[in-house]
């Protein structure tokens, strides 16, 4: 992997890591576009690379990240279903990533999914109520003395929807499906506005996607060089920069067009894949 294929990609990374378009298979379709050799480390790059990504919302949702242990013990509720079947198929999943048709036919009938979402939640999608996110906390001080002061808001999510969120996420194991677009429609099919479906999904990536990268990281280390570790610091930096810029414009995008937007990309994006493989164009990965 040369330097310039690893900015490519990190790029790319970034921009559709929280968009319901699917990071992964337009990494694939990246590496199909630039004729890459596919290689242990390529696997690796992919998935590590998303940690950049995750730290960008850390940074832009510290305080609502950092709220509570009860949060996060929800979010450990919902990543336990992808943590667990991520690890019995962690085989068969990899096998599907360099299969660039699975993408395309991802791509379009997720397309498909986000068009009919977009209708069937329509008053979810509708609402974006902004809700102030510190509410006043009245109590009193040593002296007996009433005083106000403004806390943050908790995030508002039961147990059984954290849980029912995270099986959706699941669906995301195969390539192209979009694990943000997978925890949003399971958070609008939970009741959650489409912001806070959103945000949902963001603080959710945190968890899934270090483990993933950890876990590939720690299994695959034998096949990093020391060149390589240059390679994922710049990665890691790049989809850190976009992620962020990623995330504002995609709260914006949704909470003017709703998801039909994305769902209309992904279906002329598949189409296009499609057509070219029916054509003869080879776009697979090379082995």
């Amino acid at each position: 992997m040369t330097t310039v294929e690893a900015v490519i990609l990190a790029i790319v990374e970034g921009i559709t890591e929280f968009l319901p378009v699917s990071s992964t298979g337009h990494m694939i379709l990246a590496e199909a576009a630039l004729k890459m050799q596919k290689s242990a480390f390529t696997n690796v790059y992919i998935v590590n690379i998303q940690f950049g990504a995750i730290v960008s919302v850390l940074f832009l949702y510290w305080r609502r990240f950092f709220q509570s242990f009860d949060f996060y013990f929800k979010l450990a509720v919902a990543f336990l279903p992808a943590a667990v079947l991520g690890f019995l198929l962690n085989d068969f999943i990899d096998s599907l990533l360099s299969s660039v048709t699975i993408v395309a036919i991802s791509l379009l009938v997720g397309g498909v999914i986000l068009i009919f979402t977009d209708k069937i939640f329509q008053d979810q999608i509708a609402d974006i109520h902004e809700e102030d996110e510190k509410v006043l906390l009245k109590e009193r001080d040593e002296f007996g003395v009433e005083v106000s002061r403004r806390v943050l808001r908790k995030f508002k999510i039961s147990w059984l929807q954290a849980f029912l969120i995270g099986c959706y996420q699941c669906i995301a194991m195969i390539p192209g499906v979009s694990r943000s677009a997978a925890t949003i429609i399971g958070g609008l099919q939970q009741k959650l506005n489409i912001k806070r479906a959103a945000e949902f999904s963001f603080f959710l990536a945190v968890p899934t996607i270090t483990a993933a990268a950890l876990y590939k990281l720690m299994k695959n280390f034998d096949v990093i060089r020391g060149t390589d570790v240059n390679v994922l610091l710049i990665g890691n930096v790049i989809s850190f920069v976009v992620g962020m810029i990623a995330i504002k414009f995609f709260i914006g995008l949704i909470t003017r067009y709703g998801l039909r937007f994305f769902g209309y990309y992904r279906i002329i994006v598949g189409i296009v894949i499609l057509v070219m493989l029916a054509l003869g164009h080879k776009l697979e990965i090379a082995e």
